[in-house]
């Protein structure tokens, strides 16, 4: 094993430690915290997620410049890149629609239920998923 398989093993697992902290345990948690309504909620979790997402990109940038480094095999392109297309799709499409939904709910507007809650985390599970192949196929 070579120092950029290293430091992009050190990369995926440490994504994927405070994926799983944030998304599987904090955030469920939160609103189980007495004094906690929903509006509080909403806005703790606006700000937390904004600085998970932004730690995943330059996770994610940092990832990408060492497997380009290395020049990974096809599945471990495949993963990683798969993986980034994730994170990708749910900063650029999907979390603008959850702030457009928070903002209105924290204005104290009565806002229909929204999918876009849904398909988040459908992607966080899958990015999971994707964080935890590549992690095995590095050290494969």
């Amino acid at each position: 094993m070579n120092l950029e398989q290293s430091l992009a093993i050190a990369i995926v697992f440490v994504w994927l430690g405070m994926v799983l902290a944030i998304s599987f345990l904090e955030t469920p948690l939160k609103f189980r915290a007495p004094g906690v309504d929903v509006p509080t909620g909403l806005g703790i979790g606006r700000l937390v997620f904004r600085a998970l997402n932004t730690v995943e990109v330059v996770l994610a940038l940092a990832l990408v410049a060492v497997l380009v480094t290395d020049r990974p095999d096809a599945t471990t392109a495949v993963t990683a890149g798969v993986t980034v297309a994730i994170l990708a799709i749910q900063v650029v499409l999907v979390r603008p629609r959850l702030t457009r939904r928070t903002n209105l709910v924290l204005a104290g507007n009565d806002v229909p239920r929204s999918y876009a809650h849904h398909a988040y985390i459908a992607l966080e599970v899958a990015k999971v998923l994707g964080l935890l192949a590549t992690g095995i196929v590095l050290m494969s």
